[in-house]
């Protein structure tokens, strides 16, 4: 099989004095499992890196089967299915050095392996040295790393293949790989890879947006190409994948510590190639003159490099290697330093749309409050239209969603909101003009469907019946709790029939804030088959709102109707007016709530030592109230784990987000710090003397 890869360079290059190669990164938005559509897209990339010229394609990590398959990974069926599917996509190759993710089984354990692919054929496979086991990922529960310097061969069908930690050489351009997490540890393979004079490496990711992220995947990327003097190809993911991760794109493209491209983040397009030219030549020249890399001449590494032939794929004049622009597309824009409030919209707007798409849903209901939480779901419904439409086209949104019929002559951004979503308001006799008036003109200013009903008969008939079986009237003095709760569950069964009868799909409204101290109604608040504010905490949304009402942020434009929230304190609104009811009356001031949640949550600190970084951070509360407020946190933390177990899915936008399922493990059953908080009580108490 080797020789059979292996031909004359002269009949190769062309013009070999000027090795000049035009590199490239997909994009995909994949779907675990679904294989007709992961091949379609990748064949589809194939064709787009031909027309672009490209010669040395990299796409992502685990493309073929989708990284969220979770525990199919383990399912021997999901690995011949996707051996039999690389089989229908290695043929597609020709003409290109390309890279294609799957799971690959050999002995006893499964690995995270990328297939090298030469112009139709397979050259063989590289599997990953090091394993995301941080944060949402569990890579180490379904894959083995593979041992540095390690390789073998893997059989299958009659065929036999080099495996494992693999170098490529092809025609003496040396070619080398850090997939994904590989290049996140401080020992990464690139540095061990220069050393033996490694010119490209490729890197397929799937890696999840988070909050300011793309700026590491920059900074690791182009000074990786600089230490290790080398062209540096990063390929990821783009959408919602398999429902909770987000991933943003943003191919990078590097040389010698230079950016040469970047691919667009959070697009529509289900594909997308970014390519950029690398003349090796220049890249050898300037690496010699750096004299900190140091070489390894021992021969140790001559067992690891596989030599292989690019006929076609290299057999390209100088000239048509260079035919396609080497900027990137939308240079400014793809450069860009995105602000927290940009990326959160563009990121929730794709999270919406493929989670719309891949349910088939025909739309969002959301149960209007008026309040700041409801609201935001609004708005980002309609950021998620605004850049279909930029991203798509009317006609491109039409077809996407074509299973809609009702979108069959959707132009405009509000012909898409009228289909799209439906706002409720639900009233009580809680409920107040206020919110009644924040609730229509928001739904009004986003350009959905707006209903109005009250649900005080349910209220007081649930109230009745109760009475009746307990044998006494129920009172604010002594079931606060349940009529409070009894009001947002009688908000659910409506909501939910009416998005059962569209066909739409319902979402929660709870943020992190409130989900950290369970301050929400199971089956009230929390209904929904999706939650897309349960990773951002309260405090970012009424920001992002009040930024939202006076200056939008880029690509969306601001919706002044949002003055109706922002004049507001947050409220439940659901005792008697006279109460007073808000939030921060009933829990703390939110940004006191949040700051205790990263320390007690994110950093892992003991009721004891969150206490002092609060007085050492010099908030103006007396040290009684500071002690009150964590107590009231760690025993409400404790006691609602059951809920965040609960909740529907959430989009992961940072990197501490509450999920039990995915992120944040808590037992649902616990001594609830009682012992801590008893010390911390008996500290504050003064001595006698």
């Amino acid at each position: 099989m080797e020789k059979g890869l292996r031909k004359v360079a002269a009949d190769l290059w062309p013009g070999i004095s000027m090795r000049r190669i035009r590199l490239g990164a997909g994009i995909l938005n994949q779907t675990p499992l679904d294989w007709r559509g992961n091949v379609q897209r990748i064949c589809q990339a194939l064709d787009e890196a031909r027309r672009q010229g490209v010669q040395v394609l990299c796409l992502p990590e685990l493309c073929l089967t989708g990284y969220g398959c979770e525990d199919m990974f383990l399912a021997p069926h999901v690995w011949r299915t996707a051996w039999q599917q690389l089989q229908t996509v290695v043929p597609q190759t020709r003409g290109l050095l390309a890279t294609i993710g799957l799971p690959l089984s050999m002995g006893n354990g499964v690995y995270n392996a990328i297939c090298v692919a030469v112009d139709g054929q397979i050259a063989g496979f590289v599997c990953k040295r090091h394993l995301a086991g941080d944060g949402l990922h569990y890579e180490p529960r379904w894959f083995r790393e593979w041992p540095a310097g390690q390789q073998t061969r893997y059989s299958a069908d009659g065929g036999d293949w080099p495996t494992g930690d693999l170098l490529f050489d092809c025609e003496g351009v040396l070619i080398g790989f850090e997939i994904c997490e590989d290049a996140w540890v401080a020992d990464r393979p690139g540095a061990e890879m220069a050393r033996h004079g490694v010119d490209i490496i490729l890197n397929p990711s799937a890696s999840h947006f988070a909050f300011g992220k793309h700026q590491v995947r920059q900074r690791f990327v182009q000074d990786g190409s600089r230490a290790f003097g080398c062209g540096y190809v990063y390929a990821n993911l783009c959408g919602n994948e398999a429902g909770r991760a987000i991933y943003d794109g943003g191919a990078l493209l590097a040389a010698g510590g230079q950016m040469l491209a970047m691919g667009p983040r959070f697009s529509f397009q289900d594909v997308d190639v970014v390519s950029a030219v690398l003349d090796v030549d220049v890249l050898r020249t300037r690496r010699a003159a750096v004299h900190s890399l140091s070489a390894d001449l021992t021969g140790r590494a001559s067992g690891r490099i596989i030599r292989v032939s690019a006929a076609a794929a290299f057999d390209q004049t100088a000239a048509s290697v260079t035919a396609v622009a080497d900027e990137p597309r939308d240079t400014a824009e793809a450069g860009a330093v995105w602000s927290e409030s940009d990326e959160f919209v563009h990121a929730e707007a794709l999270g919406l749309h493929d989670y719309l798409r891949k349910t088939r849903s025909r739309g969002f209901v959301v149960s209007m409050s008026g309040g700041a939480d409801s609201s935001a779901c609004a708005v980002l419904i309609r950021g998620m239209v605004e850049r279909g439409l930029q991203d798509l086209g009317a006609a491109g949104l039409r077809r996407r969603l074509s299973y809609i019929p009702d979108l069959a002559t959707a132009e405009t951004a509000a012909d898409f909101m009228q289909v799209l979503f439906a706002g409720v308001y639900q009233s009580t006799r809680n409920s107040s003009e206020t919110t009644r008036a924040a609730a229509a003109g928001v739904t009004s200013a986003v350009g959905g469907r707006y209903h109005e009903i009250s649900v005080e008969e349910t209220v007081e008939r649930y109230t009745q019946l109760v009475q009746q079986m307990i044998g006494r009237p129920l009172s604010w003095q002594t079931d606060d709790a349940a009529l409070q709760n009894i009001q947002a569950r009688s908000r659910s069964p409506g909501v939910w029939m009416l998005a059962n009868v569209s066909g739409s799909l319902l979402l929660a409204t709870s943020n992190r804030s409130e989900a950290a101290v369970g301050y929400a109604t199971m089956d009230g608040d929390t209904s929904g088959g999706l939650s897309p504010l349960a990773g951002i905490d309260k405090s970012f949304l009424r920001r992002w709102l009040r930024q939202m009402e006076t200056c939008g942020v880029r690509g969306m434009a601001p919706l002044p109707a949002l003055h109706l929230v922002n004049a507001q304190q947050p409220t439940a609104e659901l005792r008697p007016e006279a109460s007073g009811q808000t939030d921060e009356s009933d829990l703390m001031p939110y940004d006191v709530l949040e700051r205790i949640e990263e320390l007690a949550i994110r950093d892992r600190l003991s009721p004891r030592e969150i206490v002092s970084e609060l007085q050492s951070a010099g908030l103006q509360q007396t040290a009684e109230k500071i002690i009150e407020w964590v107590r009231r946190f760690f025993v409400l933390w404790s006691r609602n784990q059951w809920k965040r177990e609960r909740f529907a899915p959430s989009f992961h936008l940072d990197d501490r987000n509450l999920d039990p399922r995915s992120w944040c493990r808590f037992p649902i059953l616990s001594g609830g710090f009682s012992w801590e908080l008893q010390q911390l009580q008996a500290e504050d108490k003064p001595t006698e003397n």
